[in-house]
């Protein structure tokens, strides 16, 4: 599915077991920045992570999972560079990546159940980026 990408994931408690489950299927040039345990814990310790290593192109694209994936996206958006996308089913993960040219995956794990998450992780990884009129659009979206 995402052979030869490298991939940063992350969770906060909510996500941690729909992470655990998601890299299974995800390949092996994954890293996981936590959590570690069902614990509770502050989204932004793994959210900041995840955006740093694709901001810095350290990761080709990231995963961030917490109850409802705003507070996750909230904090990835901050870093310039990144396009993090809530996908709350498989019908709005498809524009994520053909319109917007999402680079981090935000996914909410009190809303869907695995079986969603592995379909929005596979249209995700496997939808490319239309360009076009849509490069013009995501070309205005960074703060500078």
């Amino acid at each position: 599915m995402i052979e030869g990408l490298k991939i940063a994931i992350g969770a906060d408690h909510a996500g941690f077991e729909m992470k655990n489950a998601l890299l299974t299927i995800l390949g092996e040039n994954v890293k996981d920045f936590g959590t570690f345990s069902k614990d509770s814990c502050d989204y932004t310790d793994f959210a900041h992570p995840v955006a740093l290593g694709v901001e810095s192109g350290e990761f080709d694209y990231g995963i961030l999972l917490c109850g409802s994936a705003n507070g996750v996206a909230i904090a990835a958006n901050k870093h310039q560079g990144i396009r993090a996308a809530l996908c709350y089913n498989e019908a709005v993960t498809e524009p994520a990546r053909s319109h917007t040219d999402a680079n981090v995956l935000c996914i909410p794990s009190n809303f869907v159940t695995l079986e969603q998450a592995k379909n929005i992780v596979e249209i995700f990884f496997n939808t490319k980026f239309e360009g076009g009129r849509h490069a013009r659009r995501v070309d205005k979206i960074a703060c500078s």
